[in-house]
């Protein structure tokens, strides 16, 4: 089963309108459970992402010109680019942040974000 979310936020540019935006068009990794996969389509790329813990967001990602490979990072959460940050989400209409151990990395808008749970089975190999 895979569940999709898409959309445009209204730009949240106060903190009370950040506060107020309502967060279930996209995906919140504390939400998720290990071996999760999450796609990630941005305007310039996808990206697919395997959570690893999801209480902190650790992640194995692969995908646009920075991660040709899976590689490890850390989901820092979603924004509009300025100081707010919605911590380890990835929502459609905003910025998703990334942190590796290197570098941080800010992709282009989010497009969409599919979730592929794992399935038992999966777990167990």
């Amino acid at each position: 089963m895979s569940t999709t979310t898409s959309g445009s936020p209204t730009l949240a540019v106060t903190l009370d309108s950040w506060t107020t935006h309502e967060w279930r068009d996209g995906v919140h990794l504390p939400h998720l459970v290990p071996h999760d996969r999450v796609i990630v389509r941005t305007l310039n790329s996808t990206y697919e992402i395997v959570v690893l813990e999801p209480h902190t967001a650790s992640v194995m990602v692969r995908g646009g010109l920075f991660f040709p490979e899976f590689a490890p990072a850390h989901v820092a959460g979603a924004s509009l680019g300025g100081g707010f940050l919605k911590l380890h989400g990835v929502y459609p209409g905003f910025l998703m942040e990334l942190v590796t151990e290197e570098y941080p990395i800010i992709t282009t808008r989010v497009q969409t974000v599919s979730v592929l749970p794992t399935t038992r089975d999966a777990a167990v190999m």
